[in-house]
């Protein structure tokens, strides 16, 4: 034991030096941070900048803005349906999350407790399941809502959305749901609860940072997806922000990109913000901690 923090602390006696700490850790993180935030900084300077900035960078600075307008966010909230379009993409992506998430919960916590024969080959499964590609999936899928008619609606999107978030979720979940100590579940069957009770009063309140991590995966994707709904969402009205910006915003060879990036800026900001609430939940689900 005494040779092991012996090591430990030679280790990091390794970065007491300014210049081994700026080689060894400052100057790596700050280009991880660069490439990171620098697509955020391009779309909210571009967001702000008069077209004249946009395409004359031999007379102003393309980096930054001279001339601060707010024409583009205009154009974007008035001149378009942005609002309706930010709406549809709040609703599906919410509906797709607790559908996913009530799925998820339920296949998680029986493959990991019921302990039928074969558990372990069903989770595995799921998992590959979630490793095929959208591009394969949406073709069997375009037929399915062609014959339920369900074609250019938000449902079209809340019940394809699924098939790619219950894998992973449930895959995360699982891993979760093992780190709980069985012996809890053991005494409240015992004591006569239900697998039901236990999983409402026992499981799930451990599993919150689990669950709250699964949520924001399936949010996020759900808020980004682009195939689902560039296929099965036709009309304005019913599209989500990454298809709507994209189509609505582009006419031919016209790029219109000082409302197409205030359009990505604050979708991204608002998916940003949700993260930001819960990102410690998040770290400590995927390192499977839990306080016993």
């Amino acid at each position: 034991m005494t040779d092991a923090r012996t090591t430990d602390s030679t280790g990091m006696a390794f970065l007491d030096t300014l210049p081994r700490r700026t080689v060894t850790v400052y100057l790596p993180l700050s280009v991880f941070v660069f490439v990171l935030l620098f697509p955020f900084f391009w779309m909210a300077i571009t967001t702000f900048k008069p077209n004249d900035e946009l395409y004359n960078f031999k007379n102003h600075n393309p980096l930054w803005v001279k001339n601060w307008t707010l024409a583009n966010i205009e154009r974007l909230w008035f001149q378009t349906e942005y609002p309706a379009w930010l709406w549809n993409t709040m609703w599906v992506a919410t509906a797709s999350t607790l559908l996913s998430l009530f799925a998820s919960v339920l296949a998680a916590y029986a493959i990991t407790r019921l302990r039928f024969r074969g558990a372990n080959t069903v989770g595995l499964l799921i998992f590959l399941a979630y490793l095929v590609p959208p591009s394969i999936l949406f073709i069997p899928l375009a037929t399915i809502v062609f014959d339920l008619e369900l074609y250019d609606t938000q449902w079209a999107l809340i019940l394809t959305y699924p098939t790619f978030l219950i894998p992973f979720c449930t895959w995360l979940l699982m891993g979760y749901f093992r780190s709980i100590p069985y012996e809890l579940e053991e005494c409240a069957l015992i004591d006569g609860a239900t697998r039901l009770q236990i999983l409402w009063k026992i499981t799930l309140p451990l599993a919150v940072p689990g669950l709250i991590s699964a949520s924001i995966f399936a949010f996020t994707l759900s808020w980004n997806e682009f195939i689902y709904a560039l296929t099965f969402i036709s009309s304005s009205e019913e599209k989500t922000v990454p298809v709507a910006v994209l189509t609505q915003l582009v006419e031919g060879d016209v790029y219109h990109w000082g409302a197409l990036m205030a359009g990505g800026l604050i979708g991204s900001t608002i998916v940003a913000i949700c993260y930001a609430f819960v990102v410690n939940h998040y770290v400590s689900a995927m390192t499977g901690a839990v306080k016993e």
